[in-house]
């Protein structure tokens, strides 16, 4: 295993999860239902669900698309998010 490329994986995913809307959902569901451990089995699924996603549409564009024009996609997503959020139309 490539334990460098693990643990920079690990620490950027969890720095940017970190307060996102992901995290304040499972903190409202859970006080809402009082059960955190059926919240936790249930957040944890679906992100790992999310990310295996991920990683699965990313292997297949990488062997069709160079890789900088995904990262330029991408941070025009991320920047369209943004100016989407900034002004509350998401």
């Amino acid at each position: 295993m490539d334990w460098r490329l693990f643990l920079s994986t690990f620490g950027m995913i969890f720095l940017a999860e970190l307060g996102d809307k992901t995290q304040l959902s499972a903190l409202t569901l859970t006080a809402n239902s009082k059960k955190p451990v059926v919240i936790f089995l249930a957040a944890s699924s679906a992100l790992i669900i999310a990310t295996l996603l991920g990683v699965l549409v990313g292997d297949a564009l990488f062997r069709f698309i160079p890789e900088f024009y995904i990262r330029k996609i991408a941070a025009l997503v991320f920047v369209v998010m943004g100016i989407l959020l900034w002004f509350r139309v998401l």
